[in-house]
């Protein structure tokens, strides 16, 4: 296949449209059920350079969820706590696979954003992952292979129109990549700059101590904002990302927003939201869209009379302010990357507020002795990775 013609580009307006080697060669993806979208090849290639080279880095499967042409989440195939089962609503006694421990692990990151997702895989998809799939709200996914099971399953999504791509493991991009604004082409150099531990050497503060974990973790975190839209911060624990914050104009906003999906995940593991009774037959989706508005201060929009029937199957106690910052405060071990240096201490004193002791960043500010000072203030470590990750 040589080109593949799309229904329209990024808006319904914007035909024709299709996907297409410029050099004339075959596409090195295969369509195997649905038919993509502009949008969808953009989460679909995108999303697979992160996993590949996720896996390539850490040598364990890897997956994300992209919405949006940036990753809601991305995670490396660890397997599932029992808290982690409940929160990603996955049964007890379901049988995962290190690859579908991996995508349930990078949707889980921040499943309202998930909704819809584009899912990618560095594995072959087998029917533990497909299993999974079936019963969440996705557009697509990408892989390099799908076990005959796992893709029988995924063709009964979305009336059989659930669009899945297989892709040739061994492509490789060209050297020089182009693209058409306004119709003026920008050219630059592929960014195949390559991550991976050597990159963490340069601690610049005091404790120096980085286990292997937060090793696992900053890796984690910079090669997920190689291909988030920037500015952009990342939260990773245990090579799961917790907190994505994508084309923020501001670091600072980067840094809340992504710790503020942080914190969000954390608080989906309180007691009192795990012990949340929902009606019967209420949806996955559902679920989440009330755990949201539950832990917010909107708390009242599925608590007032009337409401919470419809919901849940005992009205459940308000989680208050003092009860949240105070389950907060107990979030530890979390790893903060950015895409381009921290300009000021501010970014440090909020990554702190949701657990975080590692950080890696690129360095290079003038204000870099404020920021490591800061870090030295809670005896974080930070390496400085002297690389920019800028994507757009």
């Amino acid at each position: 296949m040589k080109e593949f013609e799309l229904k329209y580009g990024c808006n319904p307006n914007q035909k024709p449209a299709k996907i297409y080697m410029k050099d004339g060669s075959e596409l090195p993806i295969t369509v195997l059920n649905g038919r993509p979208g502009y949008i969808n090849f953009l989460d679909a290639f995108n999303s697979w350079q992160l996993v590949k080279e996720l896996k390539e880095a850490t040598g364990l499967p890897s997956a994300a969820s992209f919405k949006h042409v940036s990753p809601a989440g991305a995670a490396v195939g660890l397997p599932l706590s029992e808290t982690d089962r409940k929160i990603y609503f996955v049964a007890d006694d379901a049988v995962l696979s290190p690859i579908a421990c991996a995508y349930i692990r990078a949707r889980g990151a921040d499943r309202l954003c998930s909704y819809g997702d584009w899912a990618a895989l560095s594995e072959e998809c087998d029917a533990a992952t497909a299993a999974y799939l079936k019963d969440e709200v996705s557009d697509g996914i990408i892989a390099p292979g799908y076990t005959d099971e796992a893709l029988e399953i995924l063709k009964t999504k979305k009336k059989g129109n659930y669009n899945v791509v297989r892709i040739d493991p061994d492509y490789v991009a060209a050297k020089q990549e182009c693209k058409d604004v306004f119709g003026i082409t920008f050219e630059q150099g592929h960014n195949d700059f390559k991550i991976d531990e050597c990159l963490l050497h340069n601690i610049v503060t005091a404790n120096k101590e980085l286990p292997e974990q937060a090793k696992i973790d900053m890796i984690v975190s910079l090669i997920t904002l190689k291909y988030t839209q920037s500015n952009s911060v990342c939260y990773v624990k245990d090579g799961q990302a917790i907190g994505v914050g994508a084309g923020q104009q501001s670091r600072i906003h980067c840094t809340r927003l992504a710790g503020q999906k942080a914190d969000n995940w954390f608080l989906r593991q309180n007691p009192k939201v795990l012990g949340l009774q929902f009606v019967d037959g209420l949806k996955r989706a559902e679920r989440d869209n009330a755990i949201d508005v539950y832990i917010s201060d909107e708390h009242d929009d599925v608590l007032r009379e009337g409401a919470w029937q419809e919901i849940f199957k005992v009205k459940p106690e308000v989680l208050t302010a003092e009860e949240k910052k105070a389950w907060i405060a107990t979030q530890s071990g979390v790893t903060c990357g950015s895409d381009a240096f921290f300009p000021f201490g501010d970014n440090v004193e909020r990554a702190r507020k949701s657990g975080v002791q590692y950080i890696a960043e690129p360095g290079g500010s003038i204000r870099d002795d404020n920021v490591i000072e800061t870090a030295d203030r809670y005896n974080m470590v930070m390496a400085f990775t002297g690389m920019r990750l800028f994507h757009h």
